[in-house]
């Protein structure tokens, strides 16, 4: 028999697939395009992520305040022309970081001494939200201070030279760029309105003697050091290194007054104290 004379294998028909088996893998794939058998996950509701990011938000905040950059406010005129009562500044904390330390023409904001501040000074927000953003610095806290690093420690300051300039280890400054005057004839008007000269120094170690710019109107180390010719007095003039939060860099508003701030040059000038 040849070949062609036997009879065909049967052709077996292919099984149908199930409805049922069509439907789910139509439906996973429809449910993840591209990766069929997988279910794309489910996201969370607006709300619960709205309260999720504010959450990171504020825990960002926290951090940003505690270590790098915090908000204040200039609270009165003690630091005219360049600091205005009511502006809003960035203080960074970095700089002072792993031995660092104030240095002579540095803006900063520390803490109160001791009665450099009255009770309603030191106070800070009193309602709730302004305490929560002070919490995060949006906000300005209570018992802080703004004034200019003059001194050092080991510095020794005199009032004045026969241009009414201030001395640091001798040298004088030249701080017309900054300062400013209200009809006084020195630089150092708050001991005794520029009647008699003042020496004070050296600075103890791990202290600043600090002045406001504005310098007939500042509650400033020269405010609360000791008059020559008061013999009991105990005024603390310093302040302590540890007590300041960090440096001023930026006028952040109003903003036509943007600005960042440098430390003058005539502070380059200063010899280190003998």
């Amino acid at each position: 028999m040849n070949i062609e004379d036997r009879d065909p294998a049967p052709v077996v028909p292919d099984e149908p697939e199930s409805r049922s088996s069509a439907v789910q893998a139509s439906d996973e794939a429809a449910a993840t395009p591209g990766k069929p058998g997988k279910k794309q996950k489910k996201h969370l509701p607006v709300w619960q992520e709205t309260i999720l990011l504010l959450g990171v938000a504020l825990v960002l905040a926290i951090v940003i305040k505690a270590l790098f950059i915090q908000a204040f406010y200039i609270p009165s005129e003690s630091m005219e022309p360049g600091l205005v009562k009511n502006d809003r500044i960035l203080v960074e904390k970095p700089s002072y970081w792993l031995g660092g330390t104030p240095q002579r023409g540095d803006v900063v904001v520390f803490d109160d001494p001791g009665g450099w501040l009255d009770a309603e000074e030191s106070a800070g927000p009193t309602s709730g939200v302004g305490k929560l953003l002070a919490k995060v610095g949006l906000y300005p806290t209570g018992g802080h201070l703004v004034k200019r690093v003059i001194g050092v420690a080991g510095d020794t300051i005199k009032c004045c030279d026969d241009q009414g300039r201030l001395l640091v280890n001798g040298q004088p400054l030249n701080e017309k760029d900054y300062a400013k005057l209200d009809g006084q004839d020195c630089y150092g008007p708050m001991v005794d309105d520029c009647t008699k000269n003042w020496t004070i120094g050296p600075i103890p170690a791990g202290h600043l003697f600090v002045m406001g710019d504005n310098r007939s109107h500042s509650a400033d180390s020269s405010a609360h050091m000791c008059k020559p010719d008061e013999t009991d007095c105990t005024r603390n003039p310093y302040v302590d290194v540890d007590d300041v939060v960090g440096k001023v860099f930026t006028l952040l508003w109003p903003r036509d007054r943007f600005t960042f701030l440098h430390r003058p040059d005539t502070f380059a000038d200063v010899p280190d104290p003998s």
